[in-house]
């Protein structure tokens, strides 16, 4: 068991570095080809930054996939599922039509139209859920149509709910990652502690997923240098689809043997367990949530539902009073604590504890959610750890910040008193520019003025 463990971690690191390493160049080359739209009245960062962040974590997709394809544990995947090659065709698909809307801004119903035909060529080749296991009745057969139609349903509505949560840096990514790990466990679980092989391709895409997100994100972090844009969260928003319905419609509930008796009384007995479509529902449940309540508002105040807007749930979190980086862990935080705790009671579902300590760290999450003005600070001792933009400033250490804001402090020397209060004003900008140079928060040239917008725009 321990060798195909070390096969998926090596698919999660191969994935996740290339995707870091050719996001770099893709942000060159998106700056290049003007992939940097400006500002927005609904968007929190105040500079251009560049999007196609999706082009390197398809690129890891890619990576993965091969390098799973040659491997001894893992390799029968390829040779007996067409799931794979299902998953990289969709893929393609709708990472092309968010390449084109990251640099086109075209309409949203092409792209809806795009998201159905990418779910249908998955199902076309195989990737489909053909029976649903429901409570009171047993396993019932899906027909052809029924199959396609709740396929395509859950890939586009997984897809939306990723796109929608993607408004923060490194928020879409960080999500989607700590999902794909908690349904790693779940469909690891299925493939090796109850031995079904049906299980094997869910389990492969969440470690791919991962990758690709863990990549990504030391760019997208706060302040992000880079945007996944839509060609990346439409696709980490596919392949979760593609997960979450490869371990829905090709594995039989009857093959777990968990329970005797009759169908119906083992399909009931074992829903704790076996939970293959609301665990991907509940690993979504923020975005998805935040999705519904989108439409619901848009469409009560008499506008699209596709009409973009400053209501969602991570914007709340910053009018209320959180700072751009407590917003996200927070996001993070009821994300991780839905999806584990839906694993968690999946595999032990007869088990108070879990739900003692879901209760218990759902009343600290919401008293981290009406504290917004406390601020969290590493220890110094851990700073060393920490990248150099993400260390606290001390008047007796060293650095750029640092002495940037002790030549404030003295105040201008003779030479510059003589040079007059406009040489000390443009020399105060030079200054501001290189430090944003060296946050790598401006994308090219000098920094772009723009206008506050209110508490919530500013990322504090």
């Amino acid at each position: 068991m321990g060798q195909p463990v070390r096969d998926y971690l090596l698919t999660l690191c191969v994935t996740a570095a290339v995707t870091y390493l050719l996001t770099g160049p893709v942000r060159k080359f998106a700056i290049a080809v003007g992939a940097m739209p400006a500002i927005r009245a609904r968007d929190v960062h105040r500079e251009p930054t560049p999007r196609l962040g999706g082009i390197a974590m398809f690129g890891g997709l890619c990576a993965g996939l091969i390098v799973a394809a040659h491997l001894y544990n893992l390799d029968w995947i390829f040779k007996s599922s067409s799931e794979p090659r299902a998953l990289l065709s969709g893929a393609a698909l709708i990472w092309l039509i968010g390449v084109l809307d990251d640099k086109f801004e075209i309409d949203a119903l092409i792209k809806l139209g795009g998201q159905m035909i990418a779910a249908a060529v998955m199902v076309i080749q195989g990737l489909t859920i053909l029976w649903l296991p429901i409570p009171g009745i047993g396993t019932v057969a899906l027909t052809q149509w029924q199959g396609t139609l709740l396929t395509v349903a859950l890939v586009v509505i997984t897809i939306n709910a990723v796109n929608f949560v993607d408004g923060l840096d490194g928020l879409a990514a960080g999500t989607v990652c700590i999902a794909s790990a908690a349904f790693f466990l779940y469909t690891y679980r299925l493939w090796y502690g109850h031995m079904i092989e049906a299980a094997a391709p869910a389990t492969l895409f969440t470690a791919i997923l991962m990758g690709m997100c863990l990549g990504f994100l030391p760019h997208n972090m706060h302040p992000a240098r880079i945007f996944m844009g839509d060609s990346g969260s439409m696709l980490i928003g596919l392949v979760l689809a593609a997960g979450a319905i490869s371990v829905t419609g090709q594995v039989d509930p009857d093959t777990m043997k968990l329970f005797a008796g009759s169908e119906r009384e083992a399909t009931q007995a074992m829903l704790p367990v076996f939970i293959p479509l609301l665990l991907p529902l509940t690993i979504i449940a923020i975005p998805a949530a935040d999705l519904v309540l989108a439409i619901v508002r848009r469409t009560w105040n008499g506008k699209s539902p596709f009409a973009a807007d400053r209501g969602h749930l991570h914007h709340r979190l910053l009018e209320i009073g959180h700072s751009h980086s407590r917003a996200v862990l927070i996001m993070y935080f009821w994300s991780a604590l839905i999806a584990f705790g839906a694993v968690g009671y999946s595999a032990h579902s007869t088990s108070l504890w879990i739900v003692l300590v879901v209760m218990g760290l759902s009343a600290l999450g919401l008293a981290l959610l009406l504290m917004p003005r406390f601020t969290p600070q590493a220890p110094h001792w851990a700073e060393r750890f920490l990248p150099p933009r993400y260390r606290r400033s001390r008047g007796g250490g060293g650095g750029e910040s640092s002495a940037l804001a002790r030549k404030a402090q003295q105040g201008p020397s003779a030479a510059q008193m003589g040079q007059g209060a406009h040489g000390l004003q443009e020399r105060a900008q030079a200054v501001v520019v290189g430090v944003s140079g060296v946050n790598g928060a401006t994308a090219v040239g000098t920094r772009s003025h723009f206008s506050d917008r209110g508490t919530a725009d500013s990322p504090r």
